[in-house]
């Protein structure tokens, strides 16, 4: 009888064992933007709260065409004396804590666009070896190597960003994730053709600024009608959804955590293709307390 008992209780630890394995891997995940207020505190600061799993630097907001490409991480680091190469020690030591950190291009403000897919190719280069695992003399952030590229492209032109995603992912060496920000009217005006290519790891659509698809409160359905478009027309890995971490970072779309946690996630999760939650930024979360108070329910 006892032996009986032993095993029951053995094979009703094994099956909780299971089961908190099996939810951990469908659980979401946090990815923030980072770099756009010298109020937000550092990268490392960042990393330290233990609330992100992906960190995207923005931005680099020049390149292509011929331009020469600069970064731009508002009060942070000057770039054009080399100060932004500091930030290599930060980066590594996110990195440390299994954090991926990426670099968003673009931006909602920016000189940019591929002329060609020649200038595509160029551009792919310039990454590799400034930001990623390739060589070079002056690289942007220092020696540290980035985990991907982001494309935050709100502008330029709607061609040739397949193709830098292409030449992106062809290098050979540590993986690079390539990543999206798409507004959420779908598909997105500026790299919906580039989405479709299949070599995008993760998407984080800006339910925000967007009222034809945006939570309104009380209101999920539009919201809802636009994910299942994302999930389902876009062959990413994981789709996240992507949120104002404050009222006061975004002109629209801000949802209180309460009704994220009762009533949007709940509606979205169910999906495979779901990945977590995006927020910007960094600035409006560390005032705001917004990650923190989702993170259990993302």
């Amino acid at each position: 009888m006892k032996m009986v008992l032993k095993l029951t209780i053995l094979f009703t630890l094994f099956s909780l064992v299971i089961l908190a394995l099996a939810n951990g891997s469908n659980a979401g995940k946090i990815a923030i933007y980072w770099g756009q207020n010298g109020n937000e505190g550092t990268l490392a600061e960042a990393c330290a709260t233990g609330n992100y799993e992906y960190v995207i630097i923005a931005f680099l907001p020049t390149f292509g065409d011929g331009q020469t490409p600069m970064i731009n991480l508002a009060g942070h680091c000057d770039p054009y004396s080399n100060e932004c190469t500091g930030l290599s020690s930060d980066i590594k030591s996110c990195q440390a804590k299994g954090i991926k950190v990426l670099l968003s291009l673009g931006g909602g403000a920016g000189s940019y666009s591929i002329a060609s897919t020649q200038d595509a190719k160029s551009v792919a280069t310039y990454l590799w070896n400034n930001f990623l695992g390739g060589q070079s003399s002056s690289r942007p952030l220092g020696p540290a190597v980035l985990d991907g590229i982001d494309f935050d492209i709100e502008g330029g032109s709607n061609q040739h960003w397949g193709d830098l995603a292409r030449y992106l992912k062809g290098y050979n060496g540590k993986k690079v994730y390539i990543t999206a920000a798409p507004q959420c009217p779908f598909p997105d005006a500026w790299i919906g053709n580039a989405l479709t290519t299949g070599l995008f790891d993760y998407v984080w659509v800006q339910f925000y600024n967007n009222p034809p698809c945006q939570y309104n409160p009380g209101e999920i359905s539009n919201l809802e009608e636009a994910w299942k478009q994302w999930t389902s027309g876009i062959p990413a890995n994981k789709i996240f959804l992507g949120l104002p971490a404050s009222p006061e970072a975004a002109g629209s779309g801000f949802i209180p955590a309460a009704d994220l946690t009762s009533t949007v996630l709940p509606a979205i999760k169910g999906s495979a293709k779901y990945g977590g939650v995006m927020l910007w930024s960094r600035y409006d979360d560390a005032q705001s307390g917004y990650s923190s108070s989702i993170k259990s329910h993302v």
